[in-house]
């Protein structure tokens, strides 16, 4: 009976991870449109912006990047782990967006780079990778 409650519970699991990766590839498609949109309506300026936004939070690594050396593999220098999940939180860009959206702002590149850090925090997701404890490992 165990066996039964443990395959159970194990097969529930693989499917809400699943599930969960599913809605980020859907979130990280819409996201990536979205930018390029943004960057066919508003030029080179959006399409700079969204692009370093795509990339840039993974750059926070060069935060320690005297420590990497002495770390495990996988594991971010924990000096750099604060840095690196303020910019992997999809509820920073949401906040931003939103705020955007609600003030009286129009500067449609910074709109470009936001859709650009949501695609690349949804991307992560997708691809496994998530936040970091304080030792700098994927958290589980």
């Amino acid at each position: 009976m165990t066996t039964t409650a443990d395959t159970t519970t194990t097969v529930t699991r693989i499917g809400n991870a699943a599930l969960r990766r599913g809605a980020w590839l859907a979130f990280a498609l819409f996201w990536s449109a979205f930018a390029v949109v943004e960057c066919v309506r508003h030029g080179w300026p959006a399409a700079v912006l969204a692009l370093a936004f795509l990339v840039l939070p993974d750059l926070t690594f060069l935060v320690a990047l005297d420590e990497a050396p002495r770390m495990a593999k996988g594991q971010l220098p924990p000096r750099a782990v604060p840095y690196y999940n303020a910019l992997h939180r999809a509820l920073v860009p949401l906040t931003l967006a939103a705020a955007y959206t609600a003030l009286p702002l129009h500067w449609p590149p910074a709109f470009a780079a936001l859709c650009g850090w949501l695609a690349h925090i949804s991307y992560d997701r997708v691809f496994g990778y998530g936040l970091r404890t304080k030792e700098g490992f994927q958290r589980g």
